[in-house]
């Protein structure tokens, strides 16, 4: 298994008028592969905020494989 970085990214308007992307939770998952971790990382985010679904506080999801070469 491998682990990755799994990021929930919002999109807002700040005060000014200007869009901006705001990072909304991080999650560190084990996964066989990135779309496996973006399965659990939602699971996860959905239990943390106490939703059905992710996309209520996020746009958008980012995945990255965490583990260091050696």
């Amino acid at each position: 298994m491998a682990r990755f970085t799994v990021r929930f990214f919002k999109d807002v308007i700040g005060d000014r008028g200007k869009s901006c992307e705001i990072c909304q939770h991080v999650v560190d998952v084990d996964a066989r592969d990135a779309t496996e971790a973006v399965s659990l990382a939602q699971q996860q985010f959905n239990e943390f905020r106490g939703i059905r679904d992710w996309s209520l506080y996020a746009d958008r999801i980012d995945v990255q494989p965490a583990d260091f070469p050696s």
